[in-house]
């Protein structure tokens, strides 16, 4: 054998951490934790990972020899399953829930996936039993008996247990062939084969690096297909035995008639059934031991199972090396020091979320859609179209509100929040939805705020809060807010202290929430001035959902800037400014109702009469 053969072959390094491929991805196990890396549909490598008892901490029974093997497989058969399932949401399972997902969620509070995962174990476990031991054990019946030269043998139980262990053979690397058949299947093949390859790599002591770990071989002598090779040689193996033990103790029936040589069969099958811990505990310890060497014998006895991995893997691609890489590595810092866990980035294409939102919110205005994910994922309406991802947790809110918006409900209720001048104002159905038309109310007022040095604000008919908190922050000075609803003065309470804009707030019916002689610099109000009868003309997502006392300024619409006339001089410092926002076509009426007084009209973007400064 040539140096550089000897070289590759020679391990320097030993590890007990083993793996696991699962979609688009490795879990990689070590001693007290494991690590799953996944590469997402946007190209990104997430990682999960989490600790572990570690072999040490677990019961002395559970640690045992052979029992560990049971414990062992058990383990790996819930947490496989349960990998192998996350890993697929990362990667792109975005359907959604069905009605009976929903049902079990919302009335028995059972998580659907936890049941699917029970599921998918028993049912995976019933089909290898049936497959691989009840399939082999009901043929081979068959077969031995009726050929007459096996039946009257006088080695009929190991002629029995060698043709059942051809036929579960015959029928194990069948069936592997066929499921690499499957695009998916091939690719997590091929991720087997990167996560052998990156193990391999560090047990030659190299650096871990996508070019040295292409350099080493596939297989590797702790892969779980060898074991599944050890398994049915050892099942053979005990298999003789029990069947040499049913005969000898007189278990199994003599006469020739069919139903017997059925019962015959199904005693074979429940004794074996009975020693499957047996086999798999044997099996998991002749693993452990012959992975040890690397001797001439233990190379031959591995030999039939290495050359399974022939099937089980395939070559990687450097990505995927990338990918097992990440997970290892993941597995030693976290086996060698504590490190926080991690859970998975899970991200949903722009593109598919969109269309979910929009299928759910069919007739509804485009640009509402817009402002949904603008507001969710904090991103610019103009920028939108360049969004690639939104992470599970927005495509979550997303959903949730969609839901709601489907009722007629605005983004802005839906999502229990909305952007103000920058900054996020919390909303429910007490308060009206602050507009972009007020920011430009509140722009003018921090504009004579700052040109005559204002010391305090009054906030008329606060509702939210937004104007205070707006001006609090962007001026510093003494705000006091008003409001006759309750519900509208704690929510602005709230935004207040989320804001940390700290205000006064009071509740009372205009000035009436005032003392008698509490004046300010400023008052800003923006007050109801629909009109009583436009109420119902106006759309369905406001006159449904928005605070009718907050829209309703009675039969004109103007009740309430004559309230403001009658009381603002009383509460507004000499020199000082009343700003309030009006509605469409209120400007001449504004300007007669406080006609002893200098009334500014100002436009907004729109080029519409909107503000009035009065001073």
């Amino acid at each position: 054998m040539s140096e550089k053969k000897k070289a590759e072959n020679k391990a320097v390094k030993r590890t007990n951490i083993g793996g696991q491929a699962v979609l688009e991805g490795v879990m990689m196990k070590g001693t007290r934790c494991y690590a799953t890396a996944v590469r997402s549909a946007t190209g990104d490598i997430t990682i999960e990972s989490h600790y572990t008892k570690s072999a040490k901490e677990r019961n002395i029974i559970l640690r045992l020899p052979f029992i560990r093997g049971v414990v062992n497989l058990l383990t790996q058969l819930f947490q496989g399953t349960g990998i192998i399932m996350r890993s697929a949401e990362v990667y792109g399972d975005y359907a959604e829930p069905s009605k009976f997902e929903k049902w079990m969620s919302d009335k028995f509070k059972i998580n659907p996936m936890n049941l699917l995962m029970a599921f998918s174990v028993v049912l995976g476990v019933a089909l290898a039993v049936g497959m691989f031991i009840f399939l082999p054990n009901f043929l081979t019946g068959l077969i031995c008996d009726n050929i007459a030269a096996i039946r009257d043998s006088s080695l009929y139980s190991l002629w029995y247990s060698l043709i059942e262990g051809g036929i579960m053979l015959t029928i194990f690397i069948s069936y592997i062939a066929l499921v690499s058949l499957m695009k998916d299947i091939k690719r997590v093949f091929m991720y087997h084969g990167a996560e052998h390859k990156v193990i391999s790599c560090y047990e030659h002591g190299l650096e871990l690096t996508v070019e040295n770990a292409k350099k080493m071989k596939r297989e590797h002598s702790r892969c779980g297909t060898t074991f599944l090779f050890f398994v049915i040689s050892v099942s053979i193996i005990v298999f003789v035995l029990i069947n040499f033990m049913l005969e000898r103790c007189g278990l199994l029936v003599s006469d020739s008639v069919t139903a017997y040589k059925v019962l015959n069969i199904l005693i074979r099958l429940g004794f074996k059934l009975l020693f499957l811990p047996v086999v798999a505990g044997v099996s998991y310890e002749l693993l452990k031991l012959l992975a040890k060497s690397d001797a001439l014998p233990v190379r031959i006895i591995r030999a039939p199972g290495m050359l399974l991995q022939k099937l089980t893997t395939k070559e990687p691609t450097d990505d995927m090396l990338e990918v097992s890489i990440t997970a290892f590595k993941t597995v030693l810092e976290m086996d060698e020091k504590d490190i926080p866990e991690k859970t998975f980035d899970i991200n949903v294409p722009y593109a598919i979320e969109r269309k979910k939102i929009e299928d759910m919110l069919k007739g509804t205005d485009e640009a509402d859609i817009d402002w949904l994910f603008v507001d969710v994922t904090k991103t610019k309406r103009s920028e939108l179209a360049q969004l690639k991802v939104v992470t599970k947790a927005q495509a979550d809110t997303l959903e949730a509100a969609a839901k709601k918006m489907a009722e007629g409900m605005p983004y802005q209720y839906a999502l229990g929040r909305t952007e103000f001048y920058g900054r996020t104002i919390n909303l429910n159905q007490n308060v009206l939805i602050p507009r972009q038309d007020t920011e430009e109310v509140v722009y003018k007022a921090i504009e004579l705020i700052k040109a005559n040095d204002y010391k305090s604000c009054l906030d008329l008919c606060t509702g939210s809060g937004a104007i205070a908190v707006t001006i609090k922050k962007e001026t510093k000075i003494d705000v006091t807010a008003t409001d006759i609803f309750e519900g509208a003065t704690e929510i602005a309470k709230a935004n207040m202290l989320v804001n940390l804009a700290p205000c006064v707030v009071k509740q009372g019916d205009m000035f009436e929430a005032l003392e008698e002689n509490e004046k300010f610099d400023i008052i800003v109000s923006n007050p109801p001035y629909i009109p009583s009868a436009d109420i119902e003309t106006l759309e369905k997502k406001v006159k449904d959902f928005e605070p009718r006392l907050a829209l309703d300024g009675d039969k004109d619409g103007l009740k309430f800037y004559r309230i403001i006339h009658n009381g603002y001089k009383n509460h507004l410092n000499e020199n000082g400014a009343l700003v309030m926002e009006f509605g469409i076509g209120q400007a001449e009426a504004i300007k007669e109702i406080f006609s002893d007084a200098d009334v500014e009209i100002i436009k907004d973007m729109n080029n519409i009469e909107r503000i009035a400064v009065v001073k």
